[in-house]
């Protein structure tokens, strides 16, 4: 189960902060009178990804790899999953419901796009007791933690063995090299392209696979307070919770915005939860 809701759209920060941190070095470089030619490699490139693509096929099962490819579009794309939409669906359903009764909650329940909260209702109307819906409802919320968690340890894992393969491909050429002493400038140019490797390595590990399992972890937290979220929604309306009790218990959901001058800026009045 993926949670819906959780639309992707393009996260400028995270391609702003690989194009800053590109510049940066590659500026820095050039500032010293390097050459950008001098730090392509195919050969290097090759050694690195592939080591780097069969080391973490090796730690991990072929499935798990894919997961933690189709999950990089979350550090490419941010997902769109704030709480506050939530918890007003959340309210309106509550109030339907301590107004027409609960069951009158059935065919709304066929309508809401997330699949958590659908369950939920659908416990909740279908009569399940509450104790029985929680334990459902954290079943799937602690599969999914996992599923993402696990998404994060296989890029953690890339951003590992990456820098020691750099270094294995400076090794090997190195070990090129040395087989051609006897003429110095092949000697000077081949240590120097040897380090492209180790280039590489580092580069792609702390410049992307590293960061990409930290933001990973990011957008797990925030999924799991949504569906955290939802179990406390589904839970309260499976036992008929007024719905200003109800408001009560899920403000704490709603991100407190600021003002200009940095104070937090009170919540959304009692009345207008959901208005």
């Amino acid at each position: 189960m993926r949670i819906a809701g959780n639309r992707s759209r393009p996260d400028f920060a995270t391609l702003a902060g690989l194009l800053l941190a590109a510049c940066g070095m590659l500026g820095g470089f050039l500032l010293e009178g390097g050459s950008p030619y001098a730090i392509l490699g195919l050969s290097a490139a090759l050694i690195v990804f592939g080591g780097c693509i069969g080391a973490t096929l090796v730690a991990h099962p072929a499935g798990e790899v894919m997961s933690a490819l189709r999950a990089l579009r979350f550090v490419f794309g941010e997902r769109s999953g704030e709480c506050e939409p939530l918890v007003e669906e959340i309210m309106s359903l509550s109030r339907q419901s301590r107004k027409s009764g609960l069951v009158s909650l059935e065919d709304e329940a066929n309508r809401i796009s997330e699949p958590l909260l659908r369950k939920g209702i659908t416990l909740a109307v279908d009569g399940v007791e509450p104790k029985t819906i929680r334990a459902i409802l954290e079943t799937e919320i602690e599969v999914e933690s996992r599923h993402m968690e696990r998404d994060a340890q296989v890029l953690e894992s890339a951003g590992g063995f990456a820098p020691t393969i750099g270094i294995i491909g400076a090794v090997l050429g190195l070990i090129i090299t040395m087989g051609r002493i006897d003429d110095t400038k092949l000697v000077g140019r081949g240590i120097a392209a040897a380090f492209v490797a180790t280039i590489y390595g580092v580069g792609i590990a702390n410049l992307f696979l590293l960061p990409a399992a930290a933001k990973l972890r990011s957008h797990a937290g925030r999924a799991r307070e949504r569906m955290e979220l939802i179990l406390l929604g589904s839970l309260s309306l499976a036992e008929a919770l007024n719905p200003n009790l109800l408001r009560d218990k899920i403000e704490c959901f709603i991100t407190r915005k600021t003002d200009s001058s940095g104070a937090a800026r009170p919540l959304a009045a009692p009345g207008r939860i959901g208005a």
